[in-house]
């Protein structure tokens, strides 16, 4: 082998940290050349920043971020791109104890679905409006993340304006749960395992999730430096290549044990290895004894999941829109667009003979069952995916969905 590629990234204590993470300790990014340095942060306003300032060359990083970067919405906003995912879902909304109570008095379901669980929580909201109570106070992990959007979108679906109705603060993933039990917040968003970890606490009941408010939804992607990604391209394509091979290797459920032992290590996830296992098997212990079978909870190799659809980073540009970020014009829409980058994804893995999309984009809802669809190489299979409410995100009409989406976030 000749020199190997040095190469820098930032990630934060998160189940999916695991491609990078197994990329490094496994091997793959050595057999692709690479020397693979991990740096643990604890935000992800560190994670931006210090990619923007040069510290890395890549990072595990929020989906709508490099949009963000681009649009120039982040305080050192620097050219990012996202050549590829790093899986399918992962995230879900926990409530106080006390919360959940109240939401049961309302009728809440048991079994996560976002439907039953919203209109409850709905419920619970106009109660404390009429009662003159403070609003309930939700944390996401950052205003530019798929967890803010996700949560706005549900929450406005069963009729509560996010903008009015509650309070939404930003913490760091990993101190959700003891924000929780400490009261300085009544829910969350987050990726795991910080929903398992309020369920472990004894603080938190997860009430719905991130595949039950939009299935097959992107969650984190691989952040890159532009300026490093043009000035060394051969080193991107063998990280991507090094990166999917990880990402096939976390997708083997016959890996989930030794993968919850690796990535809980102290320079990792530092985290008790049962924490993650909820993640990993799908079945998703809820917080008051039961547990739920979410069989598509966290994806990170099946159903493309790793492709970066230009569709998700324009969905994503949409919220940014309803939620009044940046205005909506025809440039800001391309360099939503074109921040995913299919085009180089497609050229780091088209000789390894795997299943690659036959388009860049797709009609978001339009999948009610797994479908296989036309693609190079091996065959694919995609869905069921799609929006809790029916809605259905089509790519090419991107203004009209954004006129069909109310003002204030509510349904009609």
């Amino acid at each position: 082998m000749s020199r190997a590629y040095q190469i820098s990234a930032g990630f934060l204590p998160l189940h999916d940290s695991a491609v990078l993470v197994v990329a490094r300790e496994l091997g793959f990014a050595a057999g692709e050349g690479i020397d693979l340095h991990l740096t643990r942060e604890n935000s992800w306003a560190s994670i931006r920043d210090r990619l923007a300032v040069g510290h890395f060359h890549v990072a595990h990083m929020l989906a709508p971020m490099p949009i963000a970067c681009n649009l120039g919405l982040t305080p050192l906003a620097a050219r990012t791109i996202a050549p590829m995912a790093l899986g399918l879902g992962g995230n879900a909304v926990t409530v106080s104890r006390a919360l959940w109570q109240a939401m049961l008095a309302q009728d809440a379901s048991p079994d996560l679905d976002p439907r039953s669980t919203g209109e409850a929580l709905a419920a619970v909201v106009a109660d404390r409006k009429a009662a003159g109570e403070a609003p309930l106070r939700f944390g996401v992990v950052h205003p530019h993340s798929g967890h803010n959007y996700e949560l706005r979108y549900w929450l406005a679906a069963c009729g509560v304006d996010p903008e009015h109705d509650i309070e939404i603060v930003i913490v760091p993933p990993s101190f959700m749960a003891d924000a929780l039990g400490a009261r300085r917040i009544d829910g969350y968003c987050v990726g795991e395992p910080w929903n398992a970890a309020a369920v472990a606490k004894g603080v938190g009941r997860i009430v719905t999730t991130k595949a039950g408010i939009w299935r097959s939804s992107p969650e984190k992607v691989l952040g890159v430096a532009a300026e490093w990604a043009e000035d060394q391209p051969e080193a991107l394509l063998a990280l991507l290549r090094a990166l999917y091979r990880a990402a096939e290797w976390c997708g083997d459920s016959g890996n989930h044990d030794e993968l919850a032992q690796l990535i809980a290590k102290p320079g990792f996830v530092d985290c008790p290895a049962e924490w993650l296992k909820p993640a990993l098997t799908g079945l998703i212990q809820t917080g008051d004894g039961g547990d739920v079978a979410t069989p598509d909870f966290f994806v990170p190799h099946a159903k493309a999941a790793t492709f970066p659809w230009k569709s998700h980073a324009l969905w994503f540009y949409s919220q940014m829109v309803r939620w009044k970020q940046i205005e909506a014009t025809p440039a800001n829409e391309a360099i939503a667009r074109e921040t995913y980058r299919p085009d180089l994804y497609r050229q780091a893995l088209r000789d390894l003979g795997v299943a690659l999309p036959g388009a860049n984009a797709k009609v978001e809802g339009a999948l009610v069952a797994e479908t296989p669809v036309g693609s190079a190489g091996a065959s694919l299979m995609l869905g069921p995916d799609g929006f809790f409410d029916g809605q259905v995100f089509d790519p090419d009409r991107v203004e009209d969905y954004i006129r069909g989406q109310l003002p204030a976030g509510l349904k009609a």
